[in-house]
């Protein structure tokens, strides 16, 4: 299972359609396993492979289980109506994340009135410690759950105001504690700057983060805060909204 599992998630990465030899080129497998691993998902219909490009890509049964999980498992769905209420009020980016073990998964989106490109889209996965709805999220998390995240990790420097080490990132978990919210300080993308704040359940469990994303050209970080109040607002009715939801594998709150 677990071996299968990497595939599909390799598959995934790619974000096209892929070559059984590019796919080898990036597999820990020896090519006889990849190739028996590839055959048994295709037939399973986890894996489409289309014959006249002979390249590989998400199955059609693997698509209908991640509506199912979407749908079961997200706050996408109770929160989308939120989102565009927030979307309308501040008309910048907007985020809805959740974290996936120590990674941030980036469950559902909002354009700005003026679209500007950038990493996160809905399904896709990014670091917890140098963005903004991963910050709010992490310094929420009880002790144990909270160094558990730090260990997952990568401390890679994508920029010159990236966090690169636990101790400083404690520290700033400390104040974003204190405020309730979060910045993105061009930490993972130059020219790209947000604000978060945490999704908490009534028990004060972290279910998520929501983020109001603007790039450096339209305003400094500390014009983000203006829409403080409308971030807010957001997070406290999905929050609201979650009390008749019963988070996967957790008791309601």
């Amino acid at each position: 299972m677990g071996k299968a599992l990497d595939v599909l998630d390799r598959v995934a990465a790619f974000d096209r359609p892929v070559r059984f030899s590019e796919l080898l080129q990036t597999s820990p497998f020896p090519k006889a396993t990849l190739y028996r691993l590839v055959q048994t998902l295709t037939r399973q219909g986890m894996l489409a492979f289309d014959s006249e490009r002979g390249t590989y890509a998400p199955g059609l049964r693997l698509v209908r289980m991640a509506h199912a999980a979407w749908a079961q498992s997200s706050l996408a769905p109770i929160a989308r109506f939120h989102l565009d209420d927030l979307s309308r009020a501040v008309g910048e980016t907007v985020h809805l994340a959740q974290l996936d073990g120590g990674q941030v998964l980036y469950v559902d989106k909002r354009n700005a009135a003026r679209p500007v490109p950038m990493f996160s889209e809905a399904g896709k996965v990014g670091p917890a410690y140098c963005t903004g709805v991963g910050k709010a999220m992490l310094a929420f998390l009880d002790e144990d759950a909270r160094e558990a995240a730090l260990a997952q990790q990568s401390w890679h420097r994508f920029t010159e105001a990236t966090i690169d080490g636990p101790a400083a990132l404690r520290a700033e978990l400390e104040t974003i504690r204190a405020t309730g919210h979060a910045f993105d300080r061009e930490e993972h993308e130059p020219g790209i700057h947000c604000i978060a704040m945490p999704v908490l359940s009534g028990g004060g469990r972290v279910m998520g983060a929501v983020s109001v994303t603007s790039t450096t050209t339209s305003g400094a970080i500390a014009d983000l805060e203006r829409h403080l109040p409308d971030l807010r607002r957001a997070v406290e009715r999905i929050a609201g909204d979650l009390r008749d939801w019963r988070f996967p594998d957790q008791r309601k709150e």
